[in-house]
C-alpha cells in the first residue's frame, strides 16, 4: 500500500513501487489531466509538481512520490500562480489541439514560483523541455510572460 498526497488530498494506493506516478495518477486514481506522451520524459506532456518542482511523471516510481506533495493540473484552479497562468493562456489563445498544455501549464508554473520575473532566456530553457506537436510557442511564451507580469502587480 502507497499513500500519496496529491492536491492535498491523502490517498492510498494497491499498486506496484516501480509502476510510473502517470499511471498512478490516470488509471488508479481517475485524474485524467495529466497526459501521458512519450513515455521517456522527453516531451513533457506528463509533468507535474513534486514538492512544487516539475517533474515528468511518466519515468517517476510512484516510490518516489511517497511522502512528499504531489501537484496535478486540477490543482492549479486553486493556485495563484497556476489561475494566473491560465488565464493567459485563455486571454492569449494558447491551446490548439490542447493535448500538451497541462504539461505546458504545470512547467510555466513552477518557473514562475522559483523565478517571478523571469528573462526571455529562462523562459525559453525552462519551456524547451516541453514540445507542442501545434507548435504554439511563441503565444506560449507570451502568456508566460503575461501572467509574470500580472502577478508581479499583485493580479491574478
Amino acid at each position: 500500500m502507497t499513500t500519496l498526497t496529491i492536491n492535498g488530498q491523502r490517498q492510498s494506493v494497491e499498486t506496484a513501487q516501480e509502476t510510473p506516478l502517470l499511471w498512478v495518477l490516470r488509471d488508479e486514481l481517475g485524474m485524467c489531466g495529466t497526459k501521458f506522451g512519450c513515455g521517456m520524459a522527453l516531451c513533457g506532456a506528463c509533468t507535474v509538481h513534486l514538492d512544487g518542482q516539475p517533474i515528468r511523471s511518466c519515468v517517476t516510481p510512484v516510490s518516489a512520490a511517497e511522502g512528499k506533495k504531489v501537484s496535478t493540473i486540477e490543482s492549479m484552479e486553486s493556485d495563484r500562480v497556476g489561475k494566473a497562468v491560465q488565464a493567459a493562456w485563455v486571454e492569449l489563445g494558447v491551446a490548439q489541439c490542447g493535448y500538451c498544455q497541462a504539461g505546458q501549464i504545470m512547467t510555466a508554473v513552477g518557473l514562475l514560483k522559483t523565478t517571478p520575473k523571469p528573462t526571455d532566456k529562462q523562459i525559453d530553457e525552462a519551456m524547451s523541455g516541453n514540445i507542442c506537436r501545434c507548435g504554439t510557442y511563441p503565444r506560449i511564451h507570451a502568456a508566460v510572460k503575461l501572467a509574470s507580469q500580472r502577478l508581479a502587480q499583485g493580479g491574478k
